[in-house]
């Protein structure tokens, strides 16, 4: 599969794997899919639905996976809180960004650093909808 590769910062031919190569301290995730980068060695997971070979994102490095988690961490609640929904959330970072938002496709550092940026001026401007 061609896949987006946040290392290598190109789309890349992914060999698919199991969990059993990429988390070898993991029985629970052995039987798991998840496409990998030959060359960095990097990895995503699957959707469990279909034929659960659907990546869930771009293949990332370890440290946009935390930027992705701290991303989620503080729009989660935003969306959850009630003071926007979620498509509302997502429609105003692609605004934002110039592209359609996912939190599983960031592909850089950088762009993890805008999006942490403008979910602060969500949080800032609670009262009114930017």
């Amino acid at each position: 599969m061609n896949i987006f590769c946040t290392a290598c910062q190109s789309i890349i031919k992914a060999r698919l794997t199991t969990g059993a190569e990429v988390y070898l301290h993991r029985k629970d995730l052995h039987n798991l899919n998840f496409w990998i980068c030959n060359d960095c060695k990097n990895f995503v997971g699957c959707h469990k639905s279909g034929d659960g070979k659907k990546p869930l994102g771009n293949i990332a490095t370890p440290k946009i996976k935390k930027m992705r988690q701290q991303i989620h961490a503080r729009l989660d609640p935003i969306w959850q809180s009630g003071r926007y929904k979620r498509a509302e959330v997502y429609k105003i970072l692609s605004n934002k960004i110039g592209k359609e938002y996912h939190t599983a496709l960031i592909a850089s550092e950088e762009e993890a650093e805008m999006v942490l940026k403008y979910i602060q001026e969500l949080e800032l401007n609670h009262e009114t909808k930017i």
